[in-house]
């Protein structure tokens, strides 16, 4: 027998309660196996519609875990799709047959707490369009979005924002550099019935934030002339999710989750109503999250603004930890 096969049978009854939640949710989208804690150090396994997606990050699978997994979750019926990242730039370096490309890159519609997203399991980036990880933080939106403005920064392809739209929210705006991503968040919106349309901004992170937030960009810096950028007018957000990625450069800022996260949190903070939340999100495992936290309030109080009430919103049954240390950690914070 495959060493892999127990550890995929350890992995489905852990998940056993959290499978039928999510099927009463209306989600058949989820991770089956999350390799780094249950087993097999860099293998993920996840559901997306009819999808079974397997990513390799640090060593491509043997032709016996393949059949192994193929096998495993033949009764499910989905269509399956590899994708090994395991080079040192985490593309996908695996070729597929023509017959399989066509399959992986045809569009499908999946389904998360009854919301509708779009998904490729090949297209011309990296990622898959909806981070599975993140789901406990648009369920946790959902919650709170009734009524509410809502600002989504490094938006990516607008999960959060058509979440919130779905739930309700007054108004919706997605912020993101990539125009690509901002197609798919458009058409994200497109699927659903929506009270209110998100507006997508394709933007530098740090323009957008410092119009919002009131501060204001500059056209020249230290006598160089800044790239364009969409101008904003100044407004305040009942609800503001910034999930930045570890590490982006651009001639108008750093983003840097492990070295100056307070860059990006300040002007967030300003563009967030008084009384209002703001969502932090940091993916960097090796970044502790009291001592984050703790840089969090320092920051919120250098610009005059107190942090009331703080809730951690821990990533769902199917992302499992050894210590409870997850290496997303999401901070909600009252202002």
């Amino acid at each position: 027998m495959s060493t892999l096969l127990p550890l995929l049978q350890a992995a489905d009854a852990q998940r056993t309660a959290l499978l039928a939640q999510l099927q009463d949710e209306n989600t058949n989208a989820y991770r089956l196996f999350h390799g780094s804690v249950e087993g097999r150090d860099g293998l993920t396994i996840d559901r997306y519609g009819d999808v079974l997606l397997i990513q390799t990050f640090h060593t491509p699978l043997s032709d016996d875990e393949h059949q192994t997994i193929l096998a495993h979750y033949a009764p499910l019926g989905l269509h399956a799709v590899y994708n090994d990242r395991s080079s040192s730039n985490s593309r996908i370096g695996n070729a597929l047959s023509e017959e399989e490309l066509v399959a992986a890159q045809q569009p499908r519609v999946i389904s998360e707490l009854g919301v509708n997203y779009h998904f490729e399991a090949r297209h011309d980036g990296q990622d898959p369009w909806l981070f599975l990880d993140l789901r406990a933080g648009r369920r946790r939106v959902m919650q709170l979005a009734e009524g509410k403005s809502v600002l989504n920064l490094f938006a990516y392809t607008g999960g959060v924002g058509v979440a919130a739209a779905k739930a309700g929210a007054s108004f919706v705006m997605n912020v993101d550099f990539a125009e690509s991503s901002l197609r798919v968040a458009r058409g994200n919106a497109k699927l659903n019935t929506l009270a209110t349309r998100p507006r997508c901004v394709q933007s530098d992170f740090f323009p957008a934030i410092r119009q919002l937030a009131g501060i204001g960009q500059a056209k020249m810096v230290r006598g160089k002339k800044m790239p364009p950028f969409q101008p904003l007018e100044a407004r305040q957000f009942d609800l503001v999710f910034l999930d930045p990625p570890r590490y982006a450069k651009s001639p108008f800022g750093v983003v840097d989750l492990i070295n100056d996260y307070p860059a990006l949190f300040k002007p967030a903070l300003l563009a967030t109503a008084e009384g209002g939340i703001i969502i932090c999100c940091n993916n960097v495992a090796q970044v502790d999250a009291d001592a984050w936290l703790d840089q969090l309030k320092r920051s919120a109080a250098k610009v005059g603004r107190t942090v009331r009430e703080v809730e951690w919103i821990t990533p769902e049954a199917d992302f499992p930890s050894f210590d409870g240390k997850h290496p997303l950690k999401m901070a909600l914070l009252h202002v």
